[in-house]
C-alpha cells in the first residue's frame, strides 16, 4: 500500500466527488479512480458505493476513513519527528521547484533576496511541476516556487496555502541563428517543408503551455516532431545544435540571445508566445502547524516587499494620470 492511496481516499471521503478530488490531488480522474481501486483491492473491501450520486462511502468505507486518518497522522508525525532530528532542520528553508526555474530563476532570486533579508540556509528539491506541487501538499517543503497560468492553474486550496506573485515570464519559440541574429527557422513553416520541432513530453507543464500556444495560433503551424524531453535545458541544447525549434522560457535563453547563439523563431509575433506568472506558495501557519520561525520571517519580508511594490505602482499610475 502507498500513503498516497490513503490521501486519495480521505480526499474522496471529504469531497464526495471523484472529479473534484482528482483535481485537488493533481491527477487525471481515471488515474485517481485506479488508485482508489488499488486501495480497495489491497484491503479486500469496497470502500465506495458507486451506485449512488453524489459519491458516498460504504459501511466499510466509513470505518476505514477513521483508520486512514489515524494511519496517515502517524506516518506524518513520524516523518516530522525524524526531520526535526536533523541538526539544521529548523534553520533550513526547503524549496520545491520545477527543474527550469531551479536553473534559471532561483539562483538570481535567492541572491537578491539575501541582499535584503540576510543569509539563510536553503535546501532545493528540483522536480517536475506535478511532483513539486505534491511535495508541498504532502508537507515535504516550506515553499513551492512554480509557474502558473489561468488555463493551466496550480490547484492549491486558497484557505490552506498563501501565495505571492513574484514576477512573470514569456514562453517563446527559439532556433539557432547566424552571427547577425537571423534564425535558421521561422514559424509557422509550410505543409511542403514542416519545421523540425523539439517538443516537451505530454506530461510536462511547459508542454501543456506549448499546446495552448499552438492551438490558439491564428496561422496553423507546420511542425514535425524530431525530439522529445521533459527538460527545457535539454531542448535548448538541441536547439543550439541546430536540430529544430524549441519553445523555451525567456530566462533560460538570456545568455544565448545576447551572444547571438539563439534567436526568436516567431518573427516577434505575440500569437506565438504565452506569459506565465512565477508564484511562491507556503502552507498557512496555524496553532497545530506553526512551521519554522525562519519561514515566517521570510514570508513577512516578502509580503512587505510585494506590498511596497504594489503601492509604488499605484503612485506611478496616479502620477501619469495627473500629467495627462
Amino acid at each position: 500500500m502507498e500513503t498516497k492511496w490513503l490521501e486519495d481516499f480521505i480526499s474522496l471521503a471529504e469531497t464526495r466527488s471523484f472529479s473534484r478530488s482528482a483535481e485537488l490531488r493533481h491527477v487525471t480522474q481515471p488515474a485517481f479512480s485506479r488508485r482508489i481501486q488499488s486501495l480497495e483491492a489491497w484491503l479486500g473491501a469496497d470502500l465506495i458505493d458507486r451506485t449512488s450520486y453524489p459519491t458516498r462511502l460504504t459501511p466499510a468505507g466509513e470505518v476505514f476513513y477513521e483508520q486512514a486518518l489515524e494511519m496517515l497522522g502517524q506516518v506524518n508525525n513520524a516523518r516530522a519527528l525524524m526531520r526535526g532530528k536533523r541538526p539544521t532542520a529548523q534553520t533550513t528553508v526547503d524549496f520545491a521547484v520545477p527543474h527550469t526555474l531551479s536553473l534559471t530563476y532561483m539562483p538570481k532570486w535567492i541572491t537578491a533576496l539575501e541582499a535584503g533579508f540576510g543569509a539563510f540556509n536553503t535546501r532545493l528539491m528540483a522536480l517536475n511541476v506535478h511532483d513539486a506541487v505534491m511535495t508541498m501538499v504532502e508537507g515535504g517543503c516550506d515553499f513551492l516556487l512554480c509557474y502558473h497560468h489561468p488555463r493551466q492553474p496550480v490547484q492549491l486550496d486558497a484557505s490552506r496555502y498563501d501565495m505571492i506573485v513574484l514576477g512573470s515570464e514569456a514562453l517563446r519559440a527559439y532556433a539557432r541563428c547566424d552571427k547577425a541574429g537571423i534564425p535558421d527557422l521561422l514559424l509557422p513553416g509550410s505543409a511542403r517543408s514542416p519545421l523540425p520541432f523539439l517538443s516537451y513530453t505530454s506530461n510536462a507543464y511547459l508542454g501543456r503551455m506549448v499546446e495552448l500556444i499552438l492551438s490558439d495560433a491564428k496561422k496553423p503551424p507546420h511542425l514535425e516532431k524530431r525530439y522529445e524531453t521533459d527538460m527545457a535545458e535539454g531542448l535548448k541544447m538541441m536547439a543550439l545544435e541546430g536540430r529544430g525549434i524549441a519553445f523555451l522560457p525567456e530566462s533560460a535563453v538570456t545568455r544565448e540571445l545576447r551572444q547571438k547563439q539563439l534567436a526568436r523563431a516567431d518573427g516577434g509575433q505575440p500569437e506565438w508566445e504565452v506569459n506565465m506568472e512565477i508564484r511562491l506558495y507556503r502552507e498557512r501557519q496555524s496553532a497545530q502547524r506553526p512551521g519554522k520561525p525562519v519561514v515566517a520571517r521570510l514570508w513577512d519580508y516578502l509580503t512587505h516587499q510585494e506590498g511596497a511594490k504594489a503601492a509604488a505602482q499605484v503612485r506611478k499610475r496616479k502620477s501619469s494620470a495627473v500629467k495627462k
